[in-house]
């Protein structure tokens, strides 16, 4: 899939030909067929004529393979409309920001946000998030109060060095009282940078990753960075 000025197609190159490749190599095989048939009616004994029944048959088949790449092509049409009227609904979300499901953190303009859902119980918590390499770049406690919290990274790693934007994973894991993992639930937040369609799926990006857009699980304005 390619991008470009933030609108992304999987235009079905591959798919949009094959209906055109299928009937270059019906009428292929339909022109092999009446020539031989030709040859054959010139030279078959006047005593002896064929049997039209069989020649008969087989164009039949030839017409209804027709018929089906005809309606395949249709059905290709009907689909890439439906494919760009996606794409244009989906306009509208470019360079808002959305909340989806997902591990994958976006550092934008060193900003990323994210939530995460503190069950009853919990004794520890942390947050980590690491790069695209596995590199733990920052490890903070969560806050243990069971509801919803929201965290906010401003893309310095452990040392207070500045990340560059891009794709991190983030992963808040805890324990009980017991000592037992608890399951934490997270979100992320993304500035939408583009949108588009693979395999008749919307998606947006949120720059470099992809989503799908039935995970989006809310959109808010994209908040201003403060200036000193």
């Amino acid at each position: 899939m390619s991008l470009l000025g933030g609108i992304s197609s999987s235009s079905g190159l591959a798919e949009g030909t094959q209906s055109a490749d299928s009937k270059a190599k019906l009428e292929e095989d339909l022109n092999r067929f009446l020539s031989l048939l030709i040859a054959q009616l010139k030279n078959q004994d006047p005593l002896d004529p064929m049997d039209s029944n069989e020649f008969t048959q087989q164009l039949v088949q030839f017409a209804s393979v027709e018929q089906q790449i005809f309606q395949n092509a249709n059905l290709e049409k009907l689909l890439e409309i439906q494919q760009t009227n996606q794409i244009s609904s989906m306009v509208d979300f470019i360079d808002t920001m959305v909340e989806v499901d997902g591990k994958k953190l976006p550092l934008d303009n060193g900003r990323a946000e994210f939530t995460y859902s503190m069950p009853f119980g919990a004794k520890s918590a942390t947050i980590v998030i690491t790069n695209s390499s596995g590199v733990n770049v920052h490890k903070s406690d969560a806050v243990l109060d069971q509801g919803k919290h929201t965290f906010v990274w401003d893309g310095k790693d452990n040392y207070g060095i500045q990340q560059k934007d891009g794709s991190y994973n983030v992963l808040v894991s805890g324990l009980n009282q017991y000592g037992e993992l608890l399951e934490i639930p997270h979100t992320v937040y993304g500035r939408v940078t583009g949108v588009g369609a693979n395999e008749g799926n919307a998606s947006l990006f949120l720059g470099n990753i992809e989503v799908g857009q039935d995970k989006v699980l809310s959109v808010k304005e994209v908040p201003t960075k403060k200036t000193n």
